[in-house]
């Protein structure tokens, strides 16, 4: 496989994009979803205390007591900024933090992910599209474009239909944004020093609501034509 031709450099940040086979859902349960969750949180650390099938088949406390181990030790491969899980493909906003975090970090989240996918769902072959898109972040304006369009792509694919249900939706960054009191395994200083508080956040987020809602509708029909 041809290598990547813009190079993923540390201390940078990218958005960060994968989809299906052809589209094909990568999740299809709630189940799914979570699997998907805590595989991120493991592997987006530089050494892990076990292998990832010895970690999984502890009890829910004890899982979570190892990530949050895991993240106060502060040895990543990458730092979290954002992400969001719909159906059929996911986002990630990543800081790559060692020399190949992120390539290193998507390819043990994405192999394991997979194993679990196929083995439940009794299928066979890969289950993303081929190599993972990446676009390097340059300004801060950016990053709160694409933080806000991560956050808000449920409501704009009508995996939720209001912004109410988008508040709440459990496979996205989004609840630890605005909840203080929430689990916090994202590093979200990034985007929320550029807000006196999270609502503020909140409403810069149904500013465009809407507008980027309408936006996909678009290319859809474009695409369709």
């Amino acid at each position: 496989m041809p290598g990547r031709e813009i190079p993923l450099v540390n201390e940078e940040i990218y958005h960060i994009l994968n989809r299906g086979v052809a589209s094909q859902p990568i999740f299809l349960d709630k189940w799914d979803y979570k699997r998907a969750i805590e595989t991120m949180l493991y592997y987006q650390n530089i050494r892990q205390p076990q292998k990832y099938s010895t970690f999984i088949i502890q009890a829910h406390i004890r899982r979570e007591q190892i990530l949050m181990d895991l993240k106060h030790k502060c040895e990543f491969l990458v730092e979290s900024i954002a992400y969001c899980f719909i159906p059929n493909h996911f986002h990630f906003l990543l800081k790559q933090i060692q020399d190949g975090g992120i390539s290193k970090f998507l390819s043990n989240f994405s192999n394991s992910y997979t194993r679990y996918f196929n083995t439940k769902h009794k299928r066979l072959g890969p289950l993303f599209q081929g190599k993972f898109k990446s676009i390097r972040i340059e300004t801060d304006e950016q990053l709160l474009h694409l933080s806000r369009y991560t956050h808000l792509n449920p409501y704009t694919s009508y995996v939720v239909k209001t912004l109410d249900q988008l508040l709440t939706y459990p496979f996205s960054s989004l609840p630890e944004y605005l909840n203080p009191q929430s689990s916090s395994f994202c590093h979200k200083k990034e985007v929320l020093s550029h807000f006196k508080k999270p609502s503020l956040y909140l409403e810069f987020l149904k500013d465009q609501a809407d507008y980027q809602r309408r936006l996909d509708e678009i290319k859809h029909l474009t695409l369709e034509a």
